[in-house]
């Protein structure tokens, strides 16, 4: 019986579509569920900051509100940002480390 052995090239791409997806071909089920969770977290993120902020664009209610949006937008960035980058590092390191 042959060992599964994925490609480092598949997982890369598979990871920059989207993010935990390289993990989940390479195998581990959990570490790319938990990825694709807080990569969801971040979306849902940006989605809030976005709407705070368009929300101030229409109706100007207060600065306060537009400083929590682009926070709330920038910190959603960051982390999915972050998150791509592991995900596509270390999907190509595991693949290749069983090739």
């Amino acid at each position: 019986m042959t060992e599964y052995k994925p490609h480092p090239g598949v997982a890369v791409v598979l990871s920059f579509i989207f993010t935990g997806l390289g993990q989940l071909y390479n195998g581990e089920i959990k570490k790319g569920l938990w990825i694709i969770f807080f990569s969801s977290i971040s979306i849902i993120l940006i989605i809030l900051g976005a709407i705070l902020i368009w929300h101030f664009l229409v109706n100007f209610p207060s600065l306060k509100l537009l400083i929590a949006g682009i926070s709330i937008f920038l910190i959603g960035v960051v982390i999915i940002c972050i998150l791509g980058a592991y995900s596509i590092f270390d999907a190509y390191n595991y693949a290749r480390s069983k090739n």
